[in-house]
């Protein structure tokens, strides 16, 4: 079995049935609404106060960049040298789990941790660093990054990544897996080489794109000029200036995190076995057309997800604003959604699987080693019971919701003026709201009966 399920390990005790859950959580999201509508007459949140903290030093920038290098190198090694076994190698834990779940929990908690630790952004800066001290400053200047390409590229990474996590098998074996770090390695390189370091990690690599969204829920932020600061959870996002494909980037997101959920679920795999038979009738082999089936599968929860989206947008007055304008200015609200069903979704990922990282990095080729002397250590499943982890699950669907709803509300004051044209304009927005909330409890209880 691939590491463990996303969703809920063991049966949940609920007091109430999951139906009243979903009715208790829109009855929040309504009353929310109500409340903004009725008490919040301008926008407050388009300028956070902010308390200024420090500056980070240039040399802990360095040191943790190395680290991300070294922690690169180490997966890739383990993934190419090592075990050929899913759950005793380092490298699928330590990409699955660690980053793709660790490093978001802990950027919403700290902010961008990942600008700071990511490899290919230290590779970069050092070997632009080396070339001009080779070239003694004859360096040619990089190119002006393309404005209609805006954060297309991220999209692409992004999805590509959800391919080979949910659709491919042999994404989440080791050898596969270690060969498409490298070859993203070598996308980030040759894309930084082109439009300079900081110009292509702000555009076109996906996870830097993402997480570096997810930091704008962070209480700590970080200024332009580098200091660091305070400022209240959440209201980071209004400062979000969205631009072709950032809007797509989270709808991806969310929808690949949505797809993962129903891949758990009865209706989708009676979906996937009728398209697994269509594909394999066409002469595939059962593997190949389970794959394709995937592939298709994840299209339709994007799709989904999108048309939910739009939906929302288009119920929306213009105002002299073309939809995709109006789309762009409430592009932020997606984040805490996006955040919501990443929590909701992994929080059990994290706290079972996630202790197995200690273990894998005493031995991570699978060859029996121990280096640190914790080889031995195993799963401790007390940590947080299936209960727990559902209302921890429900509590972020609930309030990321509620935080989107509040963005919302504040960005149409400052569209439509007043209270109440700012609140009729987002009454189908609310309804959006619902259905993510409800789509979110409905995906995560496919996996209360496992």
């Amino acid at each position: 079995m691939w590491l463990l399920a996303h969703g809920i390990v063991g049966r949940a005790d609920l007091p109430i049935p999951v139906f009243w859950f979903a009715v208790a959580a829109a009855a929040v999201l309504v009353v929310s609404f109500l409340a903004l509508a009725a008490g919040w007459e301008r926008p407050v949140l388009d300028r956070p106060r902010e308390r200024p903290l420090f500056r980070l030093p240039l040399v802990v920038e360095m040191l943790l960049g190395a680290v991300g290098v070294l922690v690169f190198a180490v997966t890739v090694y383990a993934g190419l040298a090592g075990t050929d076994s899913q759950q005793d190698n380092l490298a699928p834990t330590a990409v699955y789990v660690g980053f793709w779940v660790g490093v978001p929990f802990l950027t919403l908690l700290l902010g961008d941790v990942f600008r700071l630790l990511s490899p290919w952004r230290a590779i970069g800066r050092a070997t632009g660093w080396l070339a001009k001290r080779a070239a003694r400053d004859a360096m040619p200047e990089p190119l002006a990054y393309p404005e209609r390409l805006g954060h297309w590229p991220a999209v692409a990474g992004l999805i590509a990544f959800a391919i080979c996590e949910l659709c491919w098998a042999a994404g989440r074996d080791p050898q596969p897996l270690a060969v498409l770090m490298l070859i993203y390695l070598a996308i980030q390189l040759f894309g930084m080489s082109l439009y300079g370091v900081e110009s292509w990690v702000r555009h076109g690599d996906g996870f830097g794109v993402f997480f570096g969204l997810l930091a704008r829920l962070a209480p700590l932020g970080r200024r332009g000029d580098g200091r660091l600061v305070l400022r209240p959870p959440v209201v980071g996002a209004t400062g979000l200036v969205a631009i072709a494909g950032t809007t797509a980037l989270l709808l991806s997101a969310i929808g690949s995190t949505a797809f993962d959920g129903a891949k758990e679920g009865p209706l989708f795999n009676d979906l996937v076995g009728e398209m697994q038979d269509g594909f394999s009738s066409l002469g595939l082999s059962l593997g190949l057309a389970l794959e394709l089936s995937f592939v298709v599968g994840l299209a339709i929860s994007l799709a989904v997800v999108a048309a939910i989206w739009f939906a929302g947008v288009s119920g929306m007055p213009r105002d002299r604003l073309s939809r995709r304008e109006l789309s762009r200015r409430f592009t932020h609200t997606l984040i805490p959604i996006a955040a919501a069903y990443l929590v909701a979704h992994y929080f059990s990922l994290l706290a079972y699987s996630g202790q197995s990282l200690w273990t894998l990095a005493n031995d991570p080729l699978g060859d029996g080693s121990d280096l640190f002397g914790g080889a031995g250590s195993g799963i401790d499943y007390s940590v947080v019971s299936a209960t727990g982890i559902w209302y921890v699950q429900i509590g972020a669907l609930v309030v990321g919701h509620v935080a989107a709803l509040v963005l919302a509300h504040d960005r149409a004051l400052v569209v439509y003026g007043s209270s109440r044209a700012a609140a009729r304009s987002q009454v189908v927005m609310l309804i959006v709201m619902v259905m993510f909330t409800v789509l979110g409890l409905w995906l995560l209880s496919a996996a209360l009966n496992l």
